[in-house]
């Protein structure tokens, strides 16, 4: 878990986690130099529970770092993530570890609610119940509060420098070496739609889908337009529809 000037909704996010149903789980927190109550928050739980870590970033170094940070502390063979102002619901670790376990998958996602800043629900994303790299590639079907990988398997992989679609570049990464993988299409977590956050409008992001085509993963000039100018046609039917 990042956070960064969180106190409005760690505690929340924090209490979703605590009431998991699975409850073999370690929490590790990296905190990207916060000037608000976020800290003195998050100590206040680790008293109460030794399953939570928190390790301090002295400068802001973005979202992408402080995960790769508490990746790399993580002592667990499988890996999840949840942002320090979404959520998880209580039986989320337990269906989708279950659903790993059956299935034989080293890397999964779920379906998930999206709320506003006071709770209201929006509407539900629902997951592709299959998701290759290719696929992948015209868009991130996979919110990052959903997503989990067995690092036994695959080895601990971390995300991108980028400020900015790192957890997209994870997620390729992980696909080019598996190929598939599937999802579950309940959604098992809550992601807070903020008012002030750039990933709403993903027009904003089109430098970054360059960057994701072009430098992380390695294709050409005129496949990498290609690729962006795919983005821009899927996301506008989406937008428009």
């Amino acid at each position: 878990m990042p956070t960064y000037n969180s106190e409005k909704y760690i505690s929340d996010t924090i209490n979703s986690i605590l009431i998991q149903t699975y409850s073999n789980w370690e929490l590790l927190i990296t905190d990207d130099n916060s000037a608000d109550n976020t800290i003195c928050i998050i100590k206040n739980f680790m008293k109460n529970d030794r399953r939570i870590y928190l390790y301090n970033f002295k400068q802001n170094r973005g979202a992408g770092l402080a995960r790769n940070n508490s990746i790399q502390k993580a002592k667990g063979s499988l890996i999840a993530f949840c942002d320090s102002d979404d959520k998880w619901k209580s039986h989320k670790l337990e269906k989708q570890i279950q659903f790993m376990l059956k299935n034989n998958l080293s890397f999964t996602y779920s379906s998930y609610d999206v709320i506003d800043e006071n709770n209201n629900k929006l509407k539900t994303i629902i997951s592709p119940e299959k998701l290759d790299f290719r696929k992948m590639l015209k868009n991130n079907y996979i919110g990052c509060l959903t997503a989990i990988y067995d690092n036994e398997k695959l080895g601990k992989i971390y995300m991108s420098k980028m400020r900015k679609r790192q957890d997209w570049v994870l997620w390729l990464n992980i696909l080019k070496k598996i190929k598939t993988t599937h999802g579950i299409l309940e959604p098992l977590a809550i992601y807070r739609q903020r008012d002030n956050s750039i990933s709403q409008n993903k027009f904003s992001l089109l430098k970054y889908n360059w960057l994701v085509y072009k430098k992380e993963m390695g294709f050409g000039f005129i496949e990498s337009i290609l690729l962006t100018f795919i983005f821009i046609l899927y996301y506008a039917k989406k937008k428009f529809r």
